[in-house]
């Protein structure tokens, strides 16, 4: 793919382990479009997390909304990107290999990084390899992921944490970003579990109010 689909499109594209599975998908009609491209990055692959997943895909409309291009991709080992599960090390190539692409197409476009649980980790540590105009992560595992001897992320951040989140410990999450430094913009959905099961919709509004 040698320029940006004027229509939402599926693509392989060659990465680090083999051809990536990519979903681009340009603004919507009627928006103001922002210098910048989103890259979303999804959920654990070993436990059904893909490119399509709800909270991803809540993630692409929001910044679609806003007047940014998307991209997202599935993981190495995951629908019909090749290779197989890399401890978050592996599925960071994969990331940067798709930021490659971007810039390939968009040379001067602001790249905007964000990742729901596994795929949020892997936004941070690629947040601190490259130029990154923007973080974005949901319910972040930090406990699962060695993120302490990252260098600091510099860019502007914004971390949504659900505090009835039954998968990652939102008391872990809370704690981890009180000590970061520069501190990032932290917002407590009150009630809200991992997968935001009834309030994507506000969790778009959330993300929409926050970014915009």
């Amino acid at each position: 793919m040698k320029s940006f689909p004027q229509t939402e499109t599926t693509f392989l594209l060659q990465g680090p382990a083999g051809n990536l599975e990519v979903l681009a998908t340009p603004i919507a009609e009627n928006t103001t479009q922002k210098s910048a491209i989103a890259i979303i990055c999804h959920p654990h692959p070993l436990h059904g997390g893909t490119m399509t997943n709800k909270v991803v895909t809540t993630l692409a409309r929001a910044f679609r909304d806003i007047g940014l291009r998307t991209v997202r991709f599935n993981f190495r080992g995951v629908g019909k990107s090749e290779g197989s599960y890399a401890e978050g090390i592996g599925e960071t190539d994969d990331l940067l290999a798709v930021v490659k692409w971007v810039k390939e197409v968009f040379p001067d476009t602001d790249i905007w990084l964000a990742g729901f649980s596994f795929g949020s980790c892997v936004a941070i540590r690629a947040a601190t390899m490259i130029p990154v105009a923007q973080l974005v992560c949901i319910a972040p595992p930090v406990s699962r992921f060695d993120l302490a001897g990252l260098p600091p992320v510099t860019c502007p951040w914004l971390i949504i944490q659900g505090d009835q989140d039954e998968v990652v410990v939102p008391e872990e999450v809370f704690a981890w970003a009180e000590n970061l430094n520069p501190p990032p913009t932290l917002i407590r959905m009150q009630g809200a579990g991992h997968f935001f099961h009834g309030r994507l919709l506000e969790l778009r509004d959330i993300l929409e109010v926050a970014l915009a």
